[in-house]
């Protein structure tokens, strides 16, 4: 034992404080270096460098710190690797925001000025998020922490750029792209949220050149009308036939606009007749091409409208919508106006509405990474995903992928590696071109294109001889949220095939969104956010990382609470408390002696029943819980810990062990002290890398060494002893019974009863004679026998658990009709019991699927349901007879 003791109450502030200071300087985060262990090994999925952590991150970074802790413990050589994202659109509009407040702008300042102003954000928030790491006790190795701006990763993003130009599957293209007015930059696909808002058709008249009638148009957007090149019939429209080839006159510029045909006027919706804007639709575009028509923009990349907007040159496009609207009604173009709620693309990060726009921007062809990928989910080096059901997800999302739109018209980022002559040359290369008269692309590469390299790059790819590249690479598991598979998860797995010929993780942790207690996603709008440093502050890390552990199953959303929360604590409380108790009671007891003495217990099967039935119940939970950590089922894993440590050790053998503990046999009293000692151990190891600070606050006062580098527990064949489980649970389940049926007629603990036990068979019998004094401390007895040959008394109270009935004669207390009822009571539930297991084997599937021993025991159930009932429906008729 240590000199230290355990504070009379758990304050989880006092026990956290100066714990991870004490971790980072004793370097036990770091790799094992052991070349004989198997690497496991975890990236960090970056967090953005654009302010503080939220609860989705510390649900992440929790489960992540889960896996390594347990991995580190189980003797793998485990890297965490961490690392922050420089989030360009995201981190320049905050730095820009800030700027704003200011009265300045980046232009203002100039591209150079601009990023020292967000380099600066950057290590605020870098140092921000550090913090809170060390506050969430994250087990991560700083001395290979990573930044996606880092000369390195650069490195790899200017190569990786560059091949997949060479190849052709980096092109420079005019098309129609998302864009974000308000960030003045492309966005992909995966960058649109689109949203429900309400907006209108707008009905219009264009007349024909000869004057002879109008064709009805209708669109969202008026304001594009100026960039009108055509209106376009479907060829086999009987109504417009004879007009194709003609013109019709665009209203307010009245210019003359031909009338074309194509498959893309539907002759079924609206009037048929549709106006085609190329600069402005991306099917319109496609019109466009496919007729030859000219392209003509009408906004500036602000919103605003150009100089080819007439007269409403220099308005917002909003504003410029209701000008024009009106200046129809004047000049009796409009129709009508149409009320509908329709779905509109925002930008993901301003939040304002996405305008497609015709520009100039390169992309990345995504036919043949995407088949690449897709093709690979059928080997052996296939990416496994928890929930499996996210596979369908990926491959569907693959299949379905458009080319990827890459550029940004940013400055905070990789800037793309392509540089521009006075000759109209383009050249492309990791390092500048020699010569004076060369412009670099001012434009940065999306923060995707250098997160998809992730798991490779910060492994010191593309050296393919960088120790860490060889050790760890492929990573083991990557852990994120469902609603980044297509933004990062995706990319990375056609990223790594492509560059590394491997897929960059084995197993993808898929895990759901935190949600507040009405099932609400927790956002800014709805003011129902969660600062996961405030719960810690009140809570406790430890108790955090239990709840967040705890609240779901892999791919399922999670909804916060402080009940939760409350119980969490409560938990954490009560471990707290039996390690003081245990302690308290082994003065002078090492862990070494302790585990000694526990040695012989199991191989001399010696000590007492409970000694050895807590030890193999231990052994089950030590499998129980490794076996769903193996399939990241944290949640079923803390449940069967939950219930181990409470109900089994805690309310049952810390109690049985006061029997011991209060006698005069000094041997027995040091097995049981050395049993509790060894199983808080256990215990404590089992629990720490869920909750890794109060763990090693009580270890340390047992051990001398650290809980982050010990072993985790083994299941051991010599703590199996199903007699003792079987004998002690049938135990239980007698004291349970007397104190249930004292308190149905409402008679004290301490008042002394009759109790008479019938076991059905001698073992049970002689079981309990030789644990008599467990029966008598825990029941309260004035007058006990156990007789398998026992005559059944007449007025008493009765139960049945397995193996044998048990009877109190309380024939001062008992009303016959009230027992009858509750014994009936207790045959509908046995009955209830059996129809659950009777249907399940009578289910073929599950008979045929299901292992010999789940089978076999689900039939043990049927065999004591079917005895339970019976003796309880014998039990009845002997009472109606005394009715």
């Amino acid at each position: 034992m240590t000199n230290k003791e355990l504070s009379s109450k758990y304050n989880p502030a006092e026990v956290e404080a100066g714990r991870y200071a004490k971790w980072l300087e004793a370097d036990v985060f770091k790799p094992s270096g052991d070349a004989k262990a198997k690497p496991y090994s975890i990236v960090i999925p970056p967090p953005n460098v654009t302010g503080k952590l939220h609860l989705g991150h510390a649900w992440d970074t929790t489960l992540q710190d889960i896996i390594i802790r347990q991995k580190r413990m189980q003797g793998f050589d485990t890297l965490w690797l961490p690392g922050m994202d420089h989030a360009g659109i995201a981190t320049q509009a905050k730095v820009e925001e800030r700027l704003r407040g200011e009265g300045i702008s980046r232009y203002d300042l100039g591209r150079e000025k601009f990023l020292d102003k967000v380099w600066e954000w950057k290590d605020e928030y870098a140092a921000t998020i550090k913090e809170q790491w060390g506050k969430m006790g994250l087990s991560v190795d700083y001395g290979r922490e990573r930044f996606t701006l880092d000369a390195g990763l650069s490195k790899a993003v200017r190569k990786v750029f560059v091949d997949l130009y060479k190849k052709g599957w980096i092109y420079r293209g005019e098309f129609i792209i998302n864009w974000d007015p308000a960030a003045r930059t492309a966005l992909s696909d995966i960058e649109v949220i689109h949203k429900d808002v309400e907006g209108a058709f707008y009905h219009m008249n264009y007349p024909l050149e000869d004057g002879s009638r109008s064709l009805e148009v209708a669109t969202t957007r008026p304001e594009t009308m100026f960039g009108d090149v055509a209106v376009a019939v479907n060829p086999e429209d009987p109504r417009y036939k004879g007009l194709i080839g003609k013109n019709v006159i665009l209203p307010i510029i009245n210019k003359a606009i031909p009338i074309v045909a194509d498959e893309h006027a539907d002759p079924e919706f609206g009037t048929g007749v549709v106006k085609i804007t190329p600069a402005h639709d991306p099917n319109d575009f496609l019109v466009g091409q496919r007729h030859n028509l000219p392209q003509v923009n009408v906004m500036n990349d602000d919103g605003t409208m150009n100089d080819l907007a007439a007269e409403f040159a220099g308005m917002d496009r909003f504003e410029a919508r209701k000008a024009v609207v009106k200046k129809l009604e004047e000049l009796g173009s409009l129709v009508k106006i149409e009320k509908r709620v329709h779905s509109v693309g925002h930008s993901e990060r301003t939040g304002v509405p996405v305008e497609p726009r015709l520009s100039t921007q390169w992309f990345v062809k995504m036919d043949e990474l995407a088949k690449n990928a897709i093709k690979n989910q059928d080997t052996e080096d296939k990416v496994e995903f928890y929930p499996t059901r996210f596979n369908d997800t990926f491959l569907q999302w693959m299949e379905n992928v458009h080319d990827w739109v890459i550029s940004r018209q940013l400055w905070w980022g990789h800037q793309i590696p392509a540089w521009y002559n006075s000759a109209g040359e383009i050249y492309v290369g990791e390092e500048a071109p020699a010569g004076e008269d060369w412009v670099q692309d001012p434009d940065v590469l999306d923060t995707w294109f250098s997160s998809a390299l992730w798991p490779f790059s910060t492994m010191g790819w593309p050296d393919e001889e960088a120790a860490d590249f060889k050790r760890y690479f492929p990573t083991s598991t990557l852990v994120t949220g469902y609603d980044i598979i297509f933004f990062w998860v995706s990319r990375m797995i056609f990223q790594s095939l492509e560059f590394t010929g491997r897929a960059p993780f084995e197993n993808v942790l898929i895990h759901g969104l935190i949600r507040d207690e009405e099932g609400r996603k927790m956002s800014k709008s709805l003011g129902n956010g969660i600062d996961p440093m405030d719960v810690i502050d009140q809570y406790g890390a430890d108790a955090l990382r239990w709840f967040l552990s705890n609240g779901s199953a892999p791919g399922q959303d999670v909804r916060f609470s402080y009940e939760k929360m409350d119980a969490s604590w409560n938990f954490i409380n009560k471990i707290w408390n039996i390690s003081r108790y245990i302690l308290m009671n082994n003065e002078g007891l090492t862990l070494g002696q302790a585990r000694d003495k526990v040695d012989a217990v199991a191989a001399n099967q010696a000590g007492n029943v409970t000694d050895r039935w807590i030890l193999h119940n231990l052994n089950e939970t030590i499998a129980k819980v490794t076996e769903n950590f193996d399939k990241f089922e944290f949640g079923v894993a803390g449940h069967i810990l939950y219930n181990f440590i409470w109900d089994e050790f805690a309310d049952w053998y810390v109690e049985l062990t006061k029997e011991v503990l209060y006698s005069d046999n000094e041997a027995e009293k040091l097995v049981t002290r050395s049993v509790l000692l060894y199983t808080l151990d256990q215990i404590l190891r089992l629990l720490h890398p869920i909750m890794p600070f109060v763990t090693e606050e009580i270890f340390q006062q047992i051990s001398a060494d650290s809980l982050v580098t010990a072993d985790y527990p083994l299941v051991r064949s010599d703590f199996e002893n199903k007699e003792a489980a079987a004998g002690v649970e049938a135990l239980k389940d007698l004291i349970r019974s007397v104190r249930n049926a004292r308190s149905e007629v409402n008679v004290a603990p301490s008042k002394p009863i009759t109790l008479l036990v019938k076991p059905s068979d001698s073992d049970l019998e002689a079981f309990f004679k030789e644990n008599v004094n467990y029966i008598k401390r825990f029941t309260n007895p004035e007058h006990l026998e156990i007789d398998s040959k026992l005559a059944t008394p007449d007025l008493a109270m009765s139960a049945v658990i397995t193996g044998a009935e048990i009877f109190l004669p309380l024939a001062d207390l008992l009303n016959v009709e009230e027992e009858l009822a509750r014994l009936n009571k207790e045959l509908a539930k046995w009955q209830k019991e059996l129809d659950m297991v009777g249907r399940k084997l009578a289910n073929e599937k599950f008979v045929a699927n299901a292992k010999p021993e789940v089978v076999e025991k689900e039939r043990q159930k049927q065999a004591d349901y079917q005895a339970k009932y019976d003796a309880t429906q014998a039990r009845i008729a002997e009472m109606e007879r005394l009715k």
